[in-house]
């Protein structure tokens, strides 16, 4: 691998450790605000309920949310 290369490669796999750092976080304080995490996988919607449940179904509190 060239220097080049070498070094896109480096700041691609910094961006990226920030990143997944920044989702778990977000991940993490949704659970303690007892708020759903929201997952998309081949085009359906999974809801991960602060009780770990996963389900397809709109938690009530994102429905309701999303009225006001």
């Amino acid at each position: 691998m060239d220097k080049n290369n070498r070094n896109i490669f480096e700041f691609t796999a910094k961006l990226t450790k920030i990143g997944n750092r920044a989702v778990r976080k977000a991940q993490e304080e949704n659970r303690r605000l007892g708020i759903p995490n929201v997952y998309a996988k081949r085009g359906r919607i999974y809801y991960q309920l602060p009780d770990g449940t996963i389900t397809v179904e709109k938690p009530e509190a994102l429905a309701q949310a999303g009225s006001n």
